[in-house]
């Protein structure tokens, strides 16, 4: 099940790497969207702006640990392209308990400052109490999350992106069941989807732990003391870098979505529903930048920087095809993707989300490029560059949001104009550091 990605023709080496965890990241994004979809269709729209909402708090939140398990497995990667099976070891280790401990660390504050989290959200009063029902329940999944990201990340940096789809798999048809039987059936609304959710987590996190267990003794996790210093100072290193990236991101998203929240529930439900069709159409993208990341670091371990150019190239004309046709699809089908998520009788909502769609899908090309900026500059072994793109980012969809949507003539709109200003302003800065890193390297040589 393992792939080294130091050898082979490079695209098809990319494209059988990345396609189950292309595969494998929707469909951890559809039992979510799942959620959503019945939640809408059989409670309505305010319970769905409740789980919209609660969706990117809870993205802020796992992507605190989700962004260590990436940091660690561009630690694996790298050690994995050197053969440097000690080193693994003692980088498996350190990060387990590191990461597992700040996972747990992440529940308590979560369920202890429920009440004061939603608030910094700007909650509307008839979305209140069913955010906090679904909220309430959804914080117990954290650490299951911790463990399925982290031994998906784990085997993937070996080249076994095949296992982590496998359970995912089984985690996403689980979810619809029991979204069908805790809300259609059994009625019980927003805190149905919210256990649904939290048994897939369980299933997916456990299920792949026993599996990576049993079937890959070199990545168990060693019981007795293997600290070494080298592998300890990288884990802390990419891991916090990582996480910090992903967390920066997420707040971002966060603070925009507190925004939005203040234009009203017709607004919030239609950027609870436009959030999701986003996600699925960009996020191929997003997880191809993380496979070509870890083909980078294998290849960069292993000394071979002229595969990791043909590579760069490879992907970036990938990138571009796929974005040019996502953005076709989305502008042109909008309307019919906002109705899977709320009754066509809600005209007004499925407008706004429409708009939304089609000035984001415009410029897919745009944070398409910048994933895979952010997977080349962790996969040389520069994840604070990363972490500068992503508060380039940011930082500008943040500050412009305000503004913008301050402005009467303006309003809503400005929320949607200034993400993709960001992703280009981001994407820039890139080009110009991977162009200075080049000539860095060729001077190297």
């Amino acid at each position: 099940m393992k792939k080294d990605l130091t050898t082979g023709n490079i695209r098809g080496t990319l494209l059988a790497f990345a396609a189950p965890m292309i595969l494998g990241n929707l469909l951890q994004i559809f039992y979510n969207v799942a959620d959503s979809i019945v939640v809408g269709q059989f409670i309505g729209p305010n319970a769905l702006a409740a789980v919209g909402s609660a969706f990117t708090l809870m993205t802020f939140i796992t992507s605190i640990l989700i962004g260590l398990c990436m940091g660690s497995g561009a630690v694996f990667s790298f050690y994995y392209g050197q053969k440097d099976k000690r080193s693994m070891k003692g980088s498996i280790q350190i990060s387990f308990l590191f990461i597992g401990i700040i996972s747990l660390i992440v529940t308590g504050i979560s369920i202890y400052f429920t009440d004061e989290i939603l608030q910094l959200l700007q909650i509307p009063p008839e979305v209140m109490e069913g955010i906090r029902e679904y909220i309430s329940i959804i914080f117990y999944g954290i650490f299951f999350v911790f463990l399925y990201n982290y031994y998906a990340y784990l085997l993937r940096a070996v080249g076994n992106s095949v296992v982590p789809l496998s359970f995912l798999a089984a985690a996403a048809v689980l979810n619809i069941i029991l979204d069908i039987l805790f809300i259609v059936v059994f009625r019980w609304g927003v805190g149905g989807a919210a256990i649904a959710t939290v048994a897939a987590q369980v299933v997916s996190g456990i299920g792949i732990m026993i599996y990576t267990f049993i079937w890959e003794p070199e990545l168990r996790i060693p019981i007795k003391f293997y600290f070494d210093l080298g592998a300890g100072k990288k884990i802390l290193y990419f891991s916090l870098a990582a996480s910090f990236q992903q967390s920066v991101m997420n707040f971002g998203i966060l603070l925009v979505q507190g925004l939005v929240n203040s234009f009203g529930p017709l607004v919030m439900t239609a950027f609870a529903a436009g959030v999701k069709i986003d996600a699925f159409a960009y996020m191929p993208v997003q997880e191809f930048g993380n496979a070509y990341s870890l083909f980078v670091s294998q290849n960069y371990g292993a000394g071979k920087k002229e595969r990791i150019e043909k590579g760069t190239l490879i992907s970036v004309k990938m990138v571009l095809l796929y974005c040019g046709i996502a953005s076709f699809v989305i502008f042109l089908f909008a309307k019919y993707l906002m109705m899977i998520f709320i009754g066509q009788e809600f005209k007004e909502i499925i407008d706004i989300g429409v708009l939304y769609l089609r000035i984001e899908g415009v410029f897919y090309i745009g944070i398409g490029l910048l994933f895979l900026f952010y997977g080349y500059f962790r996969g040389i072994q520069r994840p604070e560059i990363s972490l500068l793109l992503t508060i380039i980012s940011l930082g500008t969809r943040v500050l412009l949001a305000f503004i913008l949507s301050g402005i009467s003539v303006i309003g809503v709109w400005g929320i949607w104009i200034a993400i993709p200003i960001g992703w280009i302003l981001a994407d820039t800065v890139g080009l110009i550091k991977m162009n200075k890193i080049d000539k860095e390297f060729e001077k190297g040589e």
